[in-house]
């Protein structure tokens, strides 16, 4: 089966599944939200989710240089965002295609590539849980979460320095047929992803992806602001929605869907906004920090005769 028909039986679950929320919601209550949006905050909103896409992107070509690999930056950014498009899939995996891309246009050994990607996800954790935690002096709620969270990092850590966890836990998910054939380079590779967690790389890789959140978030927050709502302050959105990415994050459910959908809902109520306020609050949310994105990187992949997500 193709990877894309795959993607299309994501994209119809959770298509149900936000009908489902609308079903339970106040309809005309949700219209008259989305007539009274201010749509001045477009822009500024677009502005701060193409950023954040950049800070992620200079963090991959810092680490890709950091190992004596040199692309010029179109067609980089067109494999970063191609995959980037495949970030649906359980746990982000998609994202091992840049891998594949690498391979196919540049002849770069996938075992080279695909441990950068890995640790791109452990940047992604720490930065998310960096910012969520600021979140516990206002929700008080979030502490399960961060201890939940950084339990999960620090076992993520210990698997990614320890050559010998490392490989028993490939060769659990190598079972898993789907992702086999993009995990296989890791098992000669883990010198290259050590090196990726350690010294001046670490430093730099961390303040990108905190730098990410904060952009991400502070589209979060205009979202916000254009539905009319101004009781929510600045920290307090960002914390909100690395938050509640990071409770999707950890469940490796395909984009967190559902589970971070109803984590915003949930953090949004109790700072006193209304359920279906929440839920079109939550539905623009994921519009353009998910799934712009991920229109975005399918257009990159139809725009380059280099990328391919057959599977």
């Amino acid at each position: 089966m193709k990877l894309s028909k795959k993607i299309i039986l994501i994209i119809i679950s959770i298509i149900i599944l936000y009908a489902g929320f609308l079903f339970f919601s106040d309809i005309e209550k949700i219209s008259d939200k989305l007539l009274d949006f201010k749509f001045e905050f477009l822009p500024i909103i677009i502005f701060f989710t193409v950023s954040s896409w950049f800070c992620v992107y200079f963090r991959w070509n810092y680490l890709l240089k950091s190992i004596g690999i040199s692309i010029p930056h179109k067609q980089n950014f067109q494999i970063f965002m191609g995959a980037g498009a495949l970030g649906i899939t359980p746990g982000k995996v998609g994202e091992l295609f840049k891998s594949q891309f690498l391979k196919e246009k540049f002849d770069i050994p996938r075992s080279k590539s695909a441990p950068l990607i890995i640790a791109e996800k452990f940047y992604d954790l720490a930065g998310a849980m960096i910012i969520s935690s600021l979140g516990i002096w206002f929700l008080p709620e979030l502490g399960y979460l961060i201890v939940f969270g950084l339990l999960f990092l620090i076992v993520f850590f210990k698997i990614l320095n320890s050559k010998n966890i490392f490989q028993k836990t490939l060769k659990i998910f190598q079972k898993i047929r789907f992702i086999k054939n993009l995990l296989e380079p890791l098992s000669s590779s883990h010198e290259i992803l050590q090196t990726s967690l350690s010294g001046k790389k670490f430093l730099v890789s961390v303040s990108l992806s905190l730098l990410y959140w904060v952009f991400a978030g502070f589209s979060c927050y205009f979202i916000i602001l254009g539905f009319g709502i101004e009781n929510i302050p600045l920290l307090n959105a960002i914390s909100t929605y690395s938050s509640s990415i990071l409770a999707g994050a950890l469940t490796l459910i395909p984009g967190g869907i559902g589970i971070t959908e109803g984590s915003l809902v949930g953090l949004f109520t109790i700072q006193g906004i209304d359920y279906s306020e929440a839920f079109i609050l939550v539905i623009f949310i994921r519009l353009f920090t998910l799934w712009f994105t991920t229109i975005a990187g399918f257009i990159m992949i139809k725009t380059s005769n280099s990328l391919s997500t057959n599977s």
